[in-house]
């Protein structure tokens, strides 16, 4: 089954936690804190797979994380680091934020491998806060949460020319006759429904890479049929061409079937319309006579040559005018910029800041509530707790960081003393 657009929930990995724990050994005096730091979480990274070329697999699998890391441990053991978690997509695939819609990453060109979300840092074990005036640390820093968010996968083909037409006009055909594809052909009135690529080669190293667009038909912009889903294939490509029904099989009038693609790719995106186009005009063979033949063409000459646009009369059963249509698409496609289509970067992730540093809240014997730690101390460092205006940021501090929580957790009462570095206050709601 052919897929080129899958919503996934991603996730990176949590930094393991610093460890608290101290040496303890016979006929070591002042052992002091020797707990290890928590190891890295993985990373979510996205990589290009040249075997692949469809997006099937995430249609039954939505939600990818990447392992945290592990916990520092006692003795100065460093946690282990996590695994980073590699997500592998068909070349040609469009990362987008799914709330926004904006590119995150194009997995295209020089780019083939990308992290997308970063694992979060290990905390520090505890063996980091001993300072002169905290000599027995009982805290480490938490590890980094890592990071999770909905993205949209599309795959957009890579290719220098396109075809695009109404269905059963025979650009199936046309492909399979002077390419390597081989698309599923007859006499369908419906769509092919997945695109297919195919590599023309007019020896002497010249040729391209062709793709067959399924058939857009009047609305195709707005979602009407098949052809919105497949219009994202054209953005890539450098030359488009037109292939029509000459002879009318389906009763459509051929000038008209152009007019009408072009105005859906108008809508779809304009800038599609500034690049070369070329008409194939097919199934010249199928017409009841030659005057009627030169009908048709005379009338397509008319309308589009005169803006640049060359009609050559084919016939992709019988390979009749093929060769000369395929060499003017080679000529067409030198004098175009041969970069490969790259969708820039519209979304930067966000990715958190420096770790919390750690505090703790415990009970000592007079009754008192003591709260300590490096964030504790930085706190104190730059606030006057002496005007009203520092006071009030104290109080703020140890609301917006959780501290009151804890307290409250701890089962503190109105009008106990709590007590931080010398400084001693009485806990009132």
């Amino acid at each position: 089954m052919f897929a080129d657009r899958a919503k996934i929930f991603i996730k990176s990995g949590k930094g393991g936690d610093g460890h608290v724990s101290f040496r303890r050994e016979l006929y070591v005096p002042n052992g002091g804190p020797d707990g290890g730091d928590g190891g890295r979480g993985g990373d979510v990274i996205f990589q290009v797979d040249k075997g692949k070329n469809t997006l099937v697999d995430f249609r039954h699998v939505h939600k990818y994380a990447a392992r945290d890391g592990q916990e520092g441990g006692k003795r100065r053991c460093h946690g282990a680091d996590a695994d980073d978690l590699v997500i592998k997509v068909p070349e040609g695939t469009v990362i987008k934020d799914f709330e926004t819609g904006k590119v995150i990453a194009d997995m295209s060109g020089d780019n083939m491998r990308e992290v997308i979300l970063k694992g979060g840092k290990g905390g520090l074990g505890n063996m980091h806060f001993a300072t002169s005036t905290m000599q027995v640390p009982k805290y480490a820093q938490p590890g980094q949460p890592g990071q999770e968010l909905w993205v949209q996968l599309e795959l957009k083909v890579i290719a220098d020319v396109g075809l695009v037409g109404y269905p059963n006009v025979g650009k199936s055909t046309l492909l399979s006759v002077v390419s390597n594809a081989k698309p599923e052909i007859a006499n369908y009135h419906f769509t092919t429904l997945n695109p297919h690529l195919g590599v023309v080669d007019l020896g002497d190293g010249a040729g391209f890479v062709m793709a067959d667009i399924p058939g857009l038909i009047e609305g195709a912009s707005e979602g009407v049929g098949l052809g919105h889903s497949f219009l994202r294939h054209i953005e890539r490509t450098k030359v488009l061409v037109h292939v029509v029904d000459a002879a009318s099989v389906e009763g459509r009038d051929p000038l008209e079937d152009i007019r009408t693609i072009n105005r859906e790719l108008e809508k779809y995106n304009p800038q599609l319309l500034e690049r070369p186009q070329v008409i194939a005009a097919n199934k010249m063979d199928a017409l009841y006579s030659e005057e009627d033949g030169k009908q048709v063409l005379k009338a397509l000459k008319a309308e589009f040559e005169p803006k640049g646009i060359r009609v050559f009369p084919i016939s992709a059963v019988s390979r009749q005018g093929v060769k000369e249509l395929l060499w003017h698409i080679n000529d067409l496609l030198k004098t175009v910029d041969t970069t490969p289509v790259i969708f820039e970067k519209e979304f930067e992730i966000q990715y958190q800041g420096d770790r919390s540093l750690p505090y703790t809240v415990a009970r000592a014997d007079d009754g008192a509530y003591v709260v300590e730690g490096p964030r504790i101390e930085k706190m104190l460092g730059y606030t006057n707790l002496d005007s009203e205006k520092g006071f009030d940021f104290f109080q703020k501090f140890l609301k917006n960081t959780g501290i009151l929580d804890d307290l409250e957790k701890a089962g503190i009462h109105e009008g106990d003393t709590v007590r931080m570095y010398g400084l001693e206050f009485d806990y009132y709601k």
